[in-house]
């Protein structure tokens, strides 16, 4: 039974020893790929403390908890959570503890962030008001002043109306 190309390539690539049943390993390369994202970031997180990789000589050997951590980070990322808060959450899977208190600071953090992203939108939407009476301020000046305002912005606000 032969692997299939997408595994070929990462079991060639993985430079650590398995053991027999071992996880899979991953090597920097393979988890920039896999996720979208520069070496340089991966080891950034490193830096901070988001992942721990081992290492074989010079080469990182990424784990599946490595993984994992990078895709909760990245996942993290998206939702607008700071790094510290993403090292705290992440940090809470690694416990051995009830997960019950890990899932209430994450439901937390979720909470506070959609607060803030409710409070940015509010805003956006006062920014877009202010722009759209500008710009019916500017059409009338220039009506009155016999140019031809132009049709592009007002057509838009009553696509969206």
């Amino acid at each position: 039974m032969s692997a299939s190309p997408s595994t070929a390539g990462r079991n060639k690539a993985a430079k650590a020893p398995a053991a027999k049943g071992a996880a899979k390993n991953f090597t920097i390369t393979e988890l920039a790929a896999e996720f979208d994202v520069t070496p340089r970031a991966i080891r950034f997180y490193e830096d901070v403390g988001l992942l721990e990789p081992t290492r074989a000589g010079r080469n990182r050997v990424y784990s599946q908890r490595e993984r994992t951590r990078l895709k909760l980070t990245l996942r993290g990322k998206r939702l607008g959570l700071s790094l510290q808060e993403i090292k705290q959450l992440v940090d809470m899977y690694d416990s051995p503890s009830d997960t019950r208190p890990q899932l209430e600071a994450f439901l937390s953090v979720l909470r506070a962030h959609r607060q803030q992203i409710e409070l940015q939108l509010e805003d956006i939407r006062v920014t877009l008001e202010e722009i759209a009476q500008h710009e019916a301020r500017c059409e009338r000046l220039l009506e009155a002043a016999g140019g031809v305002a132009s049709p592009a912005p007002a057509a838009k606000r009553a696509a969206r109306a």
